[in-house]
């Protein structure tokens, strides 16, 4: 038997519910299962009570996961390289939490090629990236706007468009008797016919979180549905990168006769495609999303959406029989940035047209959005779907492997760049 691919994989721990812990669950998976690949695993992002390594259920030593704070540090990286010896690095996140990574790129790949799965959120092209793009053997792009992006910043580096999938076990189109079961069991018995908006993001400030809050209470009171709308917001209010949720709530009075509804407790993936039954619409107004998970598996579980027209969002719902929803086009662009990233746009969406975009939804009635719904649907399952999604990361995954090496077969890397004087 050949020696199986060993890959490290950094970012999210992969058995984490958030939206990279979860796509990087989905590319092991994948992986593994072929039967040729071993897959050792930095899980980050989270704060941990056990920091022993551990094997992941079902697999045993063919994959095993370290807890670690923050996404790791040189000197974490040099002893893996040291101990374990993989044949392929993978990295997914922002391209911020791995300057340190890069800046030892040439020890690392002249050992083994590093793979990035990327996402950027907007234009103009970034060209300040283009130095972490090029410590990086492979690029792999969440997005087309991502993908346009790579390709004119850093065209020398190979890349290949692999967009975000989810699992159709989980995320589903439920029959109606089913849906009127789950509002019975869950809702309040006043809230089973309402009008139900379903939000489910982290409450941070790109997310337009107290926005959403605000112009859904002035929306509901001009058009008088105080009694036939909900809002339900799956997220933390009390996040400490967005706003105090709760108290903006209760300042506009939307606890007290449960218009809005926090969900708060952490759902079982399992769980989730229940929620986006319940709902007849979800909605994300975001001025900068690189993908936007949740939309996604509301198309795959037949809800139609509303989203602002950026980043990942907008290829979500256009496309072939779209738009699946009601796009939001952004109202005014602004180029907004820190040291770290220098430009970016910031694409906000204006009242009137959110306003309108929740009116035509609940206007055209139920039947219209199980159409819009089923047509998301297949347009997910055309373009995001996930059986194409693993069998595009295995066929990569072993590309590289096969085309750059690794240790005494490394290939297509040189440290030393030549360069004309003139």
């Amino acid at each position: 038997m050949s020696k199986k691919i060993k890959v490290l994989t950094l970012g999210d721990h992969p058995l984490s519910p958030s939206g990279v812990g979860t796509q990087t669950r989905y590319v092991c998976e994948a992986l593994l299962a072929t039967g040729k690949f071993n897959i050792f695993s930095l899980g980050g992002a989270i704060k941990h009570h056990d920091y022993r390594m551990s094997s992941v259920a079902d697999y045993g030593t063919d994959w095993r996961v370290l807890p670690i704070d923050g996404y790791g540090t040189p000197e974490i990286i040099r002893s893996i390289l040291r101990n374990e010896k993989p044949d392929i690095v993978w990295v997914m996140t922002d391209p911020r939490f791995y300057e340190w990574l890069w800046s030892i790129d040439n020890e690392v790949r002249s050992i083994c090629p590093i793979v990035y799965y990327h996402v950027w959120d907007n234009y103009p092209y970034p060209k300040f990236n283009r130095g972490y793009y090029e410590s990086n053997d492979h690029i792999v792009s969440i997005s087309k706007l991502t993908d346009d992006i790579v390709r004119n910043v850093s065209p020398s580096v190979p890349c290949t468009y692999i967009p975000h999938a989810v699992d159709p076990t989980h995320f589903f189109p439920m029959s109606e008797d089913q849906q009127k079961k789950l509002r019975k069991d869950n809702f309040h018995p006043g809230d089973v016919n309402k009008f139900i908006i379903f939000w489910n993001n982290r409450n941070a400030r790109r997310k337009q979180s107290g926005t959403l809050l605000w112009w859904f209470k002035d929306w509901i009171e001009e058009h008088n549905l105080q009694e036939k709308a909900q809002l339900i917001m799956h997220t933390d209010p009390k996040d400490i990168h967005g706003q105090d949720l709760v108290h903006i709530a209760n300042r506009i009075g939307l606890i007290e006769n449960r218009q809005v509804l926090f969900s708060t407790e952490k759902v079982s993936i399992e769980l989730m495609g229940a929620f986006y039954n319940m709902a007849d619409v979800t909605i994300n107004i975001s001025d900068a999303e690189g993908f936007g998970l949740s939309t996604l598996e509301s198309l795959y579980c037949g809800t139609p959406i509303i989203v602002n027209m950026t980043g990942g969002l907008q290829e979500q719902i256009i496309g072939d029989g779209g738009p699946f929803g009601v796009p939001l086009f952004p109202s005014s662009k602004s180029v907004i940035g820190s040291q770290e990233v220098p430009y970016i746009y910031e694409d906000r969406i204006s009242e009137s047209h959110f306003k309108s975009a929740l009116s035509n939804m609940y206007d055209m009635g139920h039947e219209e959005r199980k159409r819009l719904g089923s047509a998301g649907r297949n347009h997910a399952l055309a373009n995001y779907g996930f059986n194409d999604f693993k069998q595009k990361w295995v066929d990569t995954m072993i590309k590289i492997h096969e085309e750059h090496g690794s240790w005494d077969s490394r290939k297509k890397y040189t440290s030393i760049n030549f360069k004309e004087i003139k």
